[in-house]
């Protein structure tokens, strides 16, 4: 069961280590690699899943799109902002509202790429000082985030929610 939830494995502060540029990367290309992921799958597919009692692949797109938007504007609190408290929110409360399971998948896919390009573009104009700004999580065991620290988390998060992404497509289970 921890494969399934984990695929990538758990987020860990050492990602840190991975070069920036390739975190970077992984931002930049998310919305193409899962595009190309869903390209020719049935309607019927974005209701599978890929284990008892998780999102389905509809709410796993939409959750992306919710979760990098909040993302973006992390960034650009910290950015612009002396270490601001961010606003956490809930998740699977987010992702159990009918948008996220009827939406059509195209508008979070369209969001995601706009999203991703602006964001590509404010990270590969940062510097070294800019990604040490930093954010407080007031409900992450982390607490306080530099923007190098979050890159790293948004990076995983990216590959982590693919990899659902991908088992519910190539090992689905059906809709709980």
């Amino acid at each position: 069961m921890e494969e399934l939830k984990y695929p990538t494995g758990k987020f860990s502060k050492d990602s840190i280590q991975i070069p920036k540029k390739d975190r970077i990367s992984v931002i930049a290309t998310f919305p193409v690699k899962v595009e190309k992921l869903l390209n020719g799958i049935p309607d019927q597919a974005f209701h599978q899943t890929y284990r008892e009692g998780a999102w389905n692949l509809l709410q796993l797109i939409h959750h992306c799109a919710d979760s990098h938007m909040n993302g973006f504007i992390r960034f650009k609190l910290a950015l612009t902002e002396k270490e601001p408290r961010i606003l956490p929110y809930n998740q699977p409360a987010w992702a159990a509202l009918s948008d996220a399971d009827s939406a059509p998948v195209q508008s979070s896919l369209d969001l995601l790429r706009g999203l991703h390009n602006r964001w590509s573009i404010l990270l590969n104009s940062m510097n070294e000082d800019d990604f040490q700004r930093t954010f407080i999580h007031p409900e992450n065991p982390i607490g306080t985030f530099t923007l190098d620290l979050a890159l790293a988390l948004y990076s995983w998060h990216c590959e982590h929610h693919y990899a659902h992404m991908k088992l519910a497509i190539e090992n689905p289970m059906a809709d709980q």
